[in-house]
């Protein structure tokens, strides 16, 4: 399971960010998934809710969006919405030249925190 590694790292980051700005609480994260990071969202929740226990992050509320599993067709000559991750053909022309678009990765798009 690489959804608590990924978890621990997102929260090292989060806390920089909030010491930075003299927080004394962090209550809300917002994250975007790749479509291709093979993360799952229900395991990604559990881990960051583990992770933050004994935080200035504990108990805030996490938000994740995933990514559409978007690529680039070589044969179409365009950008095509695959219907699965798992299903790396065009649904246009079937083509399996396809170039992944979506990123695979992990990133904080916000943090919410309260002042001292």
């Amino acid at each position: 399971m690489h959804e608590i590694t990924l978890c621990q790292r997102a929260l090292e980051i989060v806390e920089q960010q909030a010491s930075q700005y003299g927080a004394k609480r962090v209550t809300g994260v917002w994250l975007k998934v790749g479509a291709f990071s093979c993360v799952e969202t229900s395991a990604m929740t559990f881990c960051f809710d583990l992770v933050c226990r004994g935080t200035l992050a504990e108990g805030c509320k996490l938000h994740v969006e995933e990514q559409e599993a978007e690529c680039w067709c070589e044969q179409c000559q365009q950008y095509v919405q695959l219907l699965s991750v798992h299903v790396r053909r065009c649904p246009q022309c079937h083509s399996d030249n396809l170039r992944i678009v979506a990123d695979d990765g992990l990133q904080i798009q916000r943090i919410e925190i309260e002042g001292e």
